[in-house]
């Protein structure tokens, strides 16, 4: 079956250990399935080596962009530039730290014909107990607040056509994106569907999404926009 354009694209911070092997399964999965695609890299204020090493990937393949952030705005200021930086009718997006198998994208896309956004959910989550139990509470809270009842609200494994995005303002610079990209489209009317993928342990580099600032960031935005949306 023959597909639309795609971006591609992953936010990155700090992840020198992972990025290349994730941006060259990306490069031969895609290459495989797409006529026309593009991949592009978020880096988002990383001190370590990221930004030297996606600036070497995108020198050496004119598919493959690097951008970069000069400090550290947040996953959600790297969601929201990777956004505003793609050209292709499904955008697609994952984390660079790859805990994810991108070749499962081909799980996705059979459904982009039936809604607007494919959305992964984690089979089995690879992550420590406090975080899953996180997931779980956030998760209940979008429920009630705003009756969107899917299995894993923050799982960074999304196909979306861009009209989607192009549609929606988003504004979180944090956790909370992932969530607030749900329920604008929700409200908007776009049709979501779900398919489970792979979640594999992080081999190199540190977690950031569990630090209690982020977390209660998140709590902020989300009872803010819930008052909004009243």
């Amino acid at each position: 079956m023959a597909y639309p354009g795609i971006s591609i694209f992953f936010p990155a911070f700090n992840e020198e250990k992972n990025i290349q092997t994730t941006v060259s399964a990306a490069l031969s999965v895609a290459s495989s399935i797409f006529d026309d695609f593009e991949i592009i890299i978020v880096d988002d204020g990383s001190s370590d080596r990221t930004p030297e090493i996606i600036d070497s990937l995108a020198s050496t393949n004119p598919r493959i962009k690097a951008i970069h952030h000069p400090l550290n705005m947040g996953y959600g200021a790297a969601v929201r530039t990777g956004f505003a930086n793609v050209s292709k009718e499904l955008v697609f997006y994952t984390d660079g730290d790859g805990q994810f198998d991108i070749s499962e994208i081909k799980l996705l896309l059979p459904l982009i014909n039936e809604a607007e956004l494919v959305i992964g959910y984690r089979i089995k989550r690879s992550d420590p107990f406090h975080r899953w139990l996180f997931a779980k509470l956030w998760g209940t809270f979008i429920a009630v607040l705003f009756n969107i009842w899917v299995r894993d609200t923050d799982c960074a494994f999304k196909l979306i056509r861009r009209n989607v995005i192009q549609s929606i303002n988003l504004k979180s610079n944090g956790a909370f994106i992932s969530a607030e990209l749900l329920i604008k489209a929700k409200k908007k009317g776009f049709k979501i569907k779900q398919v489970g993928v792979h979640h594999y342990p992080r081999k190199e580099g540190k977690q950031t999404g569990a630090n209690i600032k982020v977390i209660l960031k998140a709590f902020y935005e989300l009872f803010k926009l819930w008052g909004e949306l009243k």
